[in-house]
């Protein structure tokens, strides 16, 4: 085994960080490898903001649902999916990108971008040693980031990671078996033997971690965590403000 495919295998969310910067080479070097990762025509729809000050990390970690490892981590990159940049070229032709924006396909298209981009991150990352954890919770409070980021029309937030020397190793988490997720020419769906394996391989990892604050099998997990729908309530406001969907920003913001 190669030592790209050591660290991809070796993955781990790191929630609690030592009091260590991350060098400006680490980080550009992991810019570099999100930049050179797989985009949709070259349109390039990420961008990253790099947040190292304290205050507003620590402000973040609040609008994040008081994630204190955003806090903790010194450097906290918020991927958005930014379609800014695509406006600005359309008006020098004299085009107007509303009627792309109003298409779901586009915010799906700006996502996805997003998520490959936060990959290569963690990849990037953790082959120089370093820690990371992805932060959904971006979109908890998002017009809130959006102001405090600066975001203009045409960007939104999807994603947040924390990057930092790890100060905990919470051990390697079981994923579901390949028979379950993996499927030849056409989707299975007998999958319950596959899921009560899981659940008790699941359960057994939740014992012998060195921290442990819940107890269960992943089905339960899973249950428990859908028993009441879990969204984020401001995401349809945050897409029209930022001019998706129909929506339309304001005049300050045009």
């Amino acid at each position: 085994m190669n030592a790209v495919m050591k660290s991809l295998l070796s993955h781990r969310s790191i929630r609690s960080y030592q009091d260590r910067p991350v060098s400006e080479e680490d980080l550009t070097q992991i810019i570099q490898a999100v930049q050179a990762a797989p985009n949709w025509v070259n349109v390039q729809l990420v961008s990253v903001i790099a947040i190292k000050d304290a205050e507003r990390r620590n402000h973040l970690s609040v609008l994040c649902g008081n994630q204190k490892h955003i806090a903790e981590a010194p450097v906290f990159l918020v991927f958005c999916a930014d379609y800014y940049r695509t406006w600005l070229a359309c008006r020098v032709k004299g085009q107007s990108l509303d009627t792309v924006l109003e298409d779901m396909d586009t915010v799906i298209v700006g996502a996805h971008e997003t998520g490959i981009a936060v990959g290569t991150a963690v990849a990037a990352a953790e082959s120089l040693g370093l820690g990371t954890v992805v932060i959904g919770d971006i979109r908890q409070n998002p017009l809130e980031v959006i102001s405090e980021l600066g975001l203009p029309p045409y960007v939104f937030p999807v994603l947040g990671l924390c990057i930092g020397y790890a100060a905990e190793d919470p051990g390697l988490k079981p994923r579901l078996p390949m028979r379950a997720m993996l499927f030849e020419e056409q989707y299975d769906t007998n999958l319950e033997d596959a899921l009560k394996f899981y659940d008790a391989q699941y359960a057994e990892y939740l014992k012998e971690r060195p921290f442990n604050n819940r107890v269960g099998t992943w089905t339960e997990l899973v249950s428990d965590f859908y028993s009441t729908p879990y969204h984020y309530t401001h995401t349809e406001e945050m897409l029209q403000r930022q001019h998706f969907l129909g929506g339309a920003a304001s005049p300050a913001q045009r």
